[in-house]
């Protein structure tokens, strides 16, 4: 009988059902599944072992993602890891795809494919941020949480920064690429995404956590050839400024009954239709919602700006969380 060639590293805190789909939807493969759990306070480790996985429980410090990565990889036991997180379903056709495009060249550390949400009716956020996740197929600069890695590769740069709270992988798909890798895009389905959110406090703290992973990613490599996310850091704070000043001027020329509120209250669909144009080609035949997802990429802007404050106010930053538990 031979050897899986591919681990499967499943990270998760308390993913409920959705850890029970992600696991089954792995039945079809010859893999061994390493499930890693971070302090969850449901019943994740059980559930993960009575589905046959084995299963780490990271005790003590703060409960990384990249940690977690960290653990699963280093005790897997074949040259490829496949990671994912436990909120997902694996698609049949990704595996045998992202291991064909590792295998024909050495020099791909880490291929991915098409990451969707399982579920996009369930609220406007979801339909929203699912746009989020379509890219077009090809080298990259930087791979998500679900991807195929080269364990030799993993190796050679020492794994995930386990002291990242956030945007743990383009900053390791970073060190790849400085070290002659390269990641790809794959133009195949690869997962479905449950990302469950109902709430604007939800969509505010994804936002957050985003801008603190471009500030503490952005920072850490200010002074290098390669200043990853410094010009997304820099962005972001000039769209936040124009976007406050853009609100007290509005809130100023409401109050006073001046001429120019309607064309200064314009700016902001007039903008919102521009970046909708922009990203046309992700969805056809619904310009409402991608107006809407226009609207999303400006308003986002503040939160993430929040983020950025917080990470530049205090470094030692807490997860931050914004996804709630599900029920077995």
């Amino acid at each position: 009988m031979n050897e899986p060639k591919i681990s499967v590293v499943v990270i998760g805190r308390n993913e409920g059902e959705r850890l029970v789909r992600c696991l089954r939807s792995l039945s079809f493969l010859d893999a061994e599944v390493i499930y890693v759990d971070s302090a969850s306070t449901d019943n994740s480790p059980q559930t993960a072992a009575s589905l046959g996985a084995e299963v780490i429980v990271l005790e003590g410090g703060i409960h990384t993602a990249a940690r977690a990565r960290n653990a699963g990889w280093q005790r897997a036991r074949t040259p490829y890891v496949l990671f994912l997180d436990g909120d997902t379903v694996l698609k049949r056709g990704f595996p045998a795809a992202a291991l064909r495009a590792l295998e024909s060249d050495e020099r791909i550390a880490s291929a991915w494919g098409h990451r969707r949400e399982s579920r996009p009716e369930h609220s406007l956020y979801n339909r929203l941020l699912d746009l989020d996740w379509i890219y077009a197929p090809g080298t990259t600069e930087y791979c998500g949480g679900d991807a195929l890695m080269r364990r030799g590769a993993l190796e050679a740069v020492g794994g995930f920064d386990p002291s990242l709270i956030a945007g743990e992988e383009p900053e390791l798909c970073r060190r790849l690429r400085a070290h002659g890798y390269r990641i790809e895009h794959i133009d195949v389905p690869m997962t479905g995404h449950d990302l469950n959110m109902t709430r604007f406090r939800q969509y505010w703290l994804r936002a957050v956590r985003a801008g603190h992973a471009y500030a503490e990613v952005s920072h850490r490599f200010r002074g290098t050839g390669d200043r990853m996310w410094l010009q997304e850091s820099n962005r972001n704070y000039r769209s936040a400024a124009f976007w406050l000043l853009w609100f007290l001027g509005a809130a100023c020329l409401v109050i006073f009954k001046s001429m120019w509120a309607i064309p200064w209250l314009a700016v902001l669909p007039l903008l919102a239709a521009r970046s909708a144009w922009k990203n046309r080609w992700k969805i056809a035949g619904q310009p409402g919602l991608l107006l809407l997802y226009g609207l999303h990429s400006h308003a986002q802007q503040i939160p993430i700006c929040v983020g950025q404050l917080r990470y530049l106010f205090n470094r030692r930053s807490a997860l931050i969380e914004y996804k709630e538990g599900a029920k077995v």
